[in-house]
């Protein structure tokens, strides 16, 4: 068997198609599809292709930070939250770098701005690659300025 990661309950991720350099992502073993903080969507078609624009707050708490990005729409699915509620969400593919390694995830978009984590990583993008200590945070590294990447 190949040698898993292992990785703490929280990440720095980067997403840097589009333009994400840090994000705190939820490494969450119970949600199936990964989620990424999106609003303002803007969808469209352009050469025969479904595309997207959005854009995102990608540190919780600072609203003032707001990168924006497109990217091909590979999925229109409907996604379950814990607590049940039922959500159409468009799903785009781009690359995962957690620490070294960089791999394609597929990420719905949907609007995070209260939640804690503005990504939540699900076991469809990690499977086999991650294992997780639920009682370790940021074993991948620790990112001691984020806002500093964004300015």
């Amino acid at each position: 068997m190949p040698s898993r990661q292992i990785v703490g309950w929280r990440e720095w991720v980067a997403l840097p198609d589009l333009g994400l350099p840090a994000v705190e992502a939820k490494v969450d073993t119970g949600a199936q599809t990964s989620a990424l903080h999106a609003f303002a969507l803007d969808a469209f078609e352009e050469d025969g292709r479904a595309r997207v624009c959005f854009g995102v707050h990608p540190l919780a708490g600072n609203e003032a930070v707001e990168v924006y990005a497109c990217a091909d729409v590979v999925d229109e699915r409907i996604v379950a939250s814990s607590s049940g509620h039922e959500e159409r969400r468009v799903v785009i593919r781009t690359p995962l770098r957690l620490g070294d390694a960089v791999w394609p995830i597929e990420l719905t978009l949907t609007n995070r701005r209260t939640m804690a984590f503005r990504m939540l990583l699900g076991r469809e993008a990690f499977g086999h690659r991650l294992l997780v200590d639920a009682g370790a945070a940021h074993l991948a590294g620790r990112r001691t300025d984020p806002e500093a990447l964004y300015t």
